[in-house]
């Protein structure tokens, strides 16, 4: 977007746009979101900022009144895949809270100088910049959402000290930690004590429309004692840094505002950003859902299908290790077959320290499969050996990837593994780095949903001009093009005859 596009957005006070970029005004010192009720400022005023670090180096701070770091994130993120992309990802996901400008740097194969030097002229700020936002960002959630004590929630939200916590909330949001919280406007419950692990209730922001079938596309691939799942909720247990985590996430389509909260049964705090940032990924929440339907509504095959199911969402991961090997082990089976293979996997796991009603195991580590996957899983010794072969790989440390990897990264890691194919590095990428341009043409499901649009898919925007069977019109959101063909094709499924003949020869692969 250029300046006039922004400041147009900024005039209207487009709310799909806050968390995309912020505008600071000289006049007052001050940053706000996009769709600020503040009057709009004169044009020539006006500087637009890529984050809320760029515009808290420049000097200028939080707007009191629309509360700018209480938004989505930029979907940005996934759909750059350059060096500034890949490491916003990982600063998210909390690596320089753990490992430090240097290990970040490590990562993404740069020094910390060069690293330092491509994100202050992409992004206006530095990586310490950029990870000093997100942790005002955490600690504000945790100041008017909870009752934590405010020394607790300065380490929970990755800082240093409390002084550092406190010099940092006065610069950006020009009060006090108690100040801020006092501008809660909600009821809080009481006090708890100061523990380790404890547990929370959040609100999640996201942009509308919100598709809820993010949830049911987990549940029917959830693992007994490891996940559960309905139609408008989903809990799992899960492994991280500093111990075990569990959490809950509603979704109430009935209530004012339609809310996802999110419900930690159990965390570290030094854990919480890094939970809340997969949680987000893992149900999209950083989309921009109006942009994606504008464009997959403009091909005349999905059209139908993105005016009844707007605002489709993407199902991220929160583990990528564990991602890779619900991929191949979904491969060549159907998704029932496929969980059915995970759920005698999952005995491989170990039980959970912070174990609940129904959740009460952990997903096997890559060490735990490469030593026990033999005995578990069922299927072509070929298939088997595969899979053990990678979980070796991942434990040994040879095959290392993650959020901060891009599509061709992935794909020089993970197709020299026996056994992984285009697909599962597709599959890969949509779930673990959210990437937006993937379509798996090969899918025997997406197939099915393109055979479900009517008897000519291919169509035509107009005459002369066929639309290509890859979807390339909608690019960068093929991705969502998938979602929309799988939804088809299962709709399809579950309304053919029970007698329906399938082929046993069709290819199939599950998306697990």
């Amino acid at each position: 977007m250029d300046f006039w596009q922004r400041y147009r957005a900024i005039d209207a006070r487009d709310i799909r746009f806050d968390g995309q970029f912020y505008t600071a005004v000289r006049t007052t010192g001050i940053y706000c979101r996009p769709s600020c009720p503040a009057r709009t400022p004169k044009a020539g005023n006006v500087t637009f900022y890529e984050t809320s670090a760029a515009a808290h180096d420049a000097g200028y701070r939080a707007c009191k009144r629309c509360l700018p770091e209480a938004v989505p994130g930029t979907p940005a993120w996934n759909v750059r895949s350059d060096i500034a992309g890949r490491a916003m990802r990982l600063i998210n996901d909390g690596v320089i809270n753990r490992d430090g400008v240097e290990g970040l740097a490590a990562r993404l194969g740069y020094s910390s100088r060069q690293l330092n030097r491509i994100l202050s002229h992409e992004l206006g700020a530095g990586p310490l910049s950029l990870a000093r936002a997100s942790r005002a960002q955490t600690a504000r959630t945790l100041l008017v959402s909870t009752t934590i004590k405010v020394a607790d929630i300065a380490f929970a939200a990755g800082f240093s000290s409390v002084r550092q916590f406190n010099e940092t909330i006065g610069e950006v949001f020009a009060m006090t930690p108690s100040a801020l919280r006092a501008t809660a406007r909600h009821h809080r419950s009481p006090p708890q004590a100061a523990v380790s692990s404890t547990a929370l209730t959040l609100n999640l922001p996201y942009r509308e429309p919100f598709d809820p079938g993010v949830f049911s596309f987990l549940a029917v691939r959830a693992i007994p004692g490891v996940e559960e799942g309905t139609s408008s909720s989903y809990a799992r247990t899960l492994r991280l840094a500093h111990g075990d985590a569990r959490f809950q996430v509603d979704y109430n389509a009935e209530a004012s505002g339609r809310p996802l909260l999110l419900s930690i049964g159990a965390v570290d705090l030094r854990d919480l950003p890094s939970l809340l940032s997969r949680v987000r990924r893992l149900l999209d929440l950083d989309a921009d859902p109006v942009a994606i339907d504008e464009v997959l509504g403009s091909d005349p095959r999905l059209a139908a299908g993105v005016t009844a199911t707007p605002g489709i969402r993407m199902p991220g991961a929160v583990d990528p290790q564990e991602l890779l090997i619900r991929a191949m082990i979904g491969q060549q089976i159907t998704v029932a077959a496929a969980r059915t293979a995970l759920i005698r996997l999952s005995a491989a796991g170990s039980d959970s320290l912070v174990p609940a009603v129904g959740l009460h195991r952990l997903f096997p580590t890559a060490e735990q499969i490469a030593a026990d996957g033999l005995e578990l899983l069922r299927g072509p010794q070929r298939r088997v050996d595969s899979i053990r072969n990678a979980a070796a790989a991942m434990a040994s440390g040879r095959l290392d990837f993650g959020y901060g990897d891009d599509l061709p990264g992935l794909e020089s890691k993970l197709l020299p593994l026996p056994g992984v194919g285009p697909w599962t590095v597709g599959y890969v990428a949509m779930r673990v780095i959210g990437a937006p341009d993937v379509f798996l043409a090969n899918d025997a499901a997406v197939r099915n949903g393109i055979r479900s649009l009517g008897p000519d898919p291919d169509g035509a925007v107009s005459p002369g001009q066929p639309l290509s069977p890859d979807f390339r019109e909608l690019s960068p959101w093929r991705s969502y093009a998938t979602m929309h063909l799988w939804r088809t094709a299962a709709l399809a499924r579950a309304a053919a005859p029970k007698t329906s003949f399938i082929s046993p020869l069709a290819p199939k692969k599950a998306a697990l």
